[in-house]
């Protein structure tokens, strides 16, 4: 199976891989806008992000196993380096979750737009801006409503976290935590098996 799990964008040969047709086909689809994408500035090659590609598929009724590696993307969004590290080596450790990070809410905007994650681990206490508007950023395109958002911190106070429920996370989790307890909680949520 092509590894794919992890790109954004795709390009003609990888598209014809993961929809078992010819390269031709992919450049044809793309040409009569049938396949949405762009040109690399400078040059002849077509490039498709991973949504259009989505959605290529599905008006197609193309199979998306090639797509999905299988594993579940997880954002882990906190500017405490020990935490990300932590949450990192243990996610990707179990084998189940692909891992990104951001230390901002804007950098987490930018990579879920990019990453397209399952879950969200947010830190409440971001440097820019806190977790409520990073879940209201998330919860107001329909293209995301599919992520989970676990927001954890240890100084909000209960109406910090109905708040947060209101902006849309699905959880709150109070640090210090057990971290097993979390990893489990992740996978619970997208029946990472």
């Amino acid at each position: 199976m092509l590894d794919v799990g992890t790109k954004s964008v795709y390009t003609t040969g990888e598209v014809a891989q993961i929809c078992k047709v010819s390269q031709q086909t992919v450049i044809r689809c793309f040409d009569s806008g049938r396949l949405k994408g762009f040109r690399v500035p400078g040059s002849r090659f077509r490039r498709i992000p991973r949504d259009s590609l989505i959605s290529f598929m599905k008006a197609n009724q193309i199979p998306m196993d090639q797509l999905d590696s299988g594993r579940k993307r997880v954002l882990v969004v906190d500017d405490d380096e020990a935490i990300v590290e932590m949450f990192t080596e243990l996610l990707e450790r179990d084998g189940r979750f692909e891992v990104r990070t951001a230390s901002t809410g804007y950098d987490a905007g930018i990579l879920t737009e990019q990453f397209l994650p399952d879950v969200m681990l947010l830190d409440f206490k971001l440097p820019d801006i806190n977790g409520t508007a990073v879940c209201r950023t998330i919860r107001a395109n329909p293209k995301h409503e599919h992520i989970k958002i676990i927001a954890i911190s240890g100084v909000a106070d209960p109406d910090e976290v109905d708040e947060l429920h209101m902006a849309g996370a699905d959880e709150f989790i109070r640090k210090p935590f057990d971290i097993n307890k979390v990893i489990n909680r992740v996978a619970d949520l997208v029946n990472a098996a």
